[in-house]
């Protein structure tokens, strides 16, 4: 049976992420929050304020975002989860024109909880992955010659 904290983080993703639902980003975050790494550079963002760009700028080159959360795992005031995202890469807004390819991408969520909301979060998620499959750069075949090192 899933336990307050767990479906507090499947109600966040179905919310934010599934629906696109900014107002749930307001209901769900403290206004003190951190968010580790969502700014640009890898910068903190503070609160609603400073996360719903990054909802925004995600959402506006991806449409049908689509997470499924695979497992979570729980300790304390943390939450774990393990997620696949899939989606379609219908904007610009990273700064790599529209392919309209589907994406997936994996990644891992931790949210510190605290009087019914978030109040810190980490994410990981494979970015490379991301970048690739919408050809914002291309990677050597191999890393090695084909011819034999003998």
């Amino acid at each position: 049976m899933a336990t307050d904290n767990v479906k507090f983080v499947k109600t966040w993703f179905e919310e934010v992420w599934n629906k696109g639902r900014l107002s749930a980003v307001d209901e769900m975050m403290a206004d003190t929050a951190v968010m580790h790494g969502l700014g640009e550079a890898g910068a903190d963002v503070s609160g609603p304020v400073g996360f719903k760009p990054f909802v925004e700028r995600l959402r506006g080159a991806f449409s049908n975002i689509d997470i499924t959360i695979e497992e979570t795992i729980e300790q304390g005031d943390l939450i774990a989860s393990r997620w696949v995202a899939n989606m379609t890469h219908t904007g610009d807004d990273l700064g790599v024109a529209a392919t309209g390819r589907d994406v997936t991408v994996t990644g891992m969520s931790i949210a510190r909880l605290r009087d019914g909301k978030m109040v810190e979060g980490w994410n990981n998620w494979d970015m490379l992955s991301l970048m690739q499959q919408i050809d914002a750069f291309r990677t050597p075949a191999t890393l090695m010659p084909a011819h034999s090192l003998s």
